[in-house]
């Protein structure tokens, strides 16, 4: 059996970033991490700015972005096709739900609308986006009225919105739950539905079925926000709150800094053996902004920034450098 394995590495940043935030979101295209959205103090989005790091020379600018710019928000995703990147969704400052879809070409360096309005998915934040390389998935978050459940995919070629069958009442409505694709299916993974949830579905795309997985070996303890990666035929999951804060989304709740992989194969999760190599762990956090990205040959996790146990927003970046063997 393969075994994953990860090496922790902490980026230098040179320039003026971001600085600390939760609830953004990165994508990746070629060296050059885009960054967009979330909060500093809670529930308060910081600006609406394009932030761009290169992963070469590790400095960081803001995109001279023309075009239709998203207002700010939290609680937002991001995916890239190509050289486009997709924006979905999040939360204004007047805590209302979003749902337009915006693009972002980084050779034009130009926003553009695509959808909003009664096209596409219903408004949400703190929902889950994956993507392969002709669609973006959505998946579940909060809605104007409770937590949601449904999948979509908007595909880039024919510049429509797709909606799936529903999971129907064994996948609860969630919000910050995983969400990868694998094995031509859609993992959704954990979540919060009230509560921090265990449960893992998939959604296969030819059969169009909806199916619970029952997986085993060294199962994570239930959690939600954490960070996600599809890698060949594992899902890792970094992090994440496993016990929500009694002050809601004001306080920290208790948060891991575990590295786990399910293989989507056996079904079987192992805990992945995270080595610091540089500048040591990112330890405990959740609402982190994450992507998968490659640096120096090696594919894996980048993490950037999130929220900390002492509730104090973050501005570390990590690249996991995963293996197997």
């Amino acid at each position: 059996m393969a075994v994953v394995h990860g090496n922790w590495v902490k980026l230098d940043q040179k320039g003026s970033g971001l600085g600390a935030r939760s609830s953004h979101a990165i994508a990746i295209v070629g060296q050059k991490v885009y960054a967009f959205g979330g909060e500093f103090v809670p529930r308060v989005p910081v600006d609406n700015k394009l932030h761009v790091f290169d992963l070469e020379t590790l400095k960081w600018s803001v995109a001279d972005a023309s075009g239709d710019t998203p207002p700010p928000r939290v609680g937002v995703t991001m995916a890239a096709i190509g050289e486009t990147i997709y924006v979905f969704g999040g939360r204004d400052g007047e805590h209302k739900e979003l749902n337009e879809l915006y693009s972002f070409d980084t050779r034009t360096k130009k926003w553009a609308l695509i959808s909003n309005g009664d096209i596409g998915p219903p408004h949400r934040s703190y929902h889950s986006v994956t993507s392969d390389d002709r669609h973006v998935y959505v998946f579940g978050g909060c809605g104007v009225a409770g937590r949601l459940n449904d999948l979509w995919a908007f595909d880039v070629i024919d510049n429509k919105w797709v909606e799936f069958p529903s999971p129907g009442e064994n996948c609860k409505g969630r919000g910050g739950p995983g969400l990868a694709v694998a094995q031509g299916k859609i993992w959704v993974v954990y979540g919060f539905s009230g509560e921090e949830m265990d449960d893992v579905h998939c959604f296969d795309l030819a059969q169009k079925t909806w199916a619970q997985v029952e997986t085993n070996g060294l199962k994570p303890t239930a959690r939600s926000v954490f960070c996600t990666l599809g890698n060949g035929k594992h899902i890792i999951v970094y992090g994440g709150e496993i016990d929500p804060s009694d002050q809601g989304h004001m306080g920290a709740g208790q948060f891991s800094g575990e590295v786990y992989a399910l293989d989507t194969e056996t079904l079987a999760w192992t805990a992945v053996e995270d080595v610091a190599d540089l500048g040591g762990h990112p330890g405990p956090r959740g609402w982190c902004a994450f992507a998968g990205a490659c640096r120096s040959g090696r594919e894996g996790l980048l993490v950037y920034g999130g929220n900390s146990p002492s509730n104090d927003r973050l501005d570390d970046i990590f690249f996991l450098a995963l293996s197997q063997g």
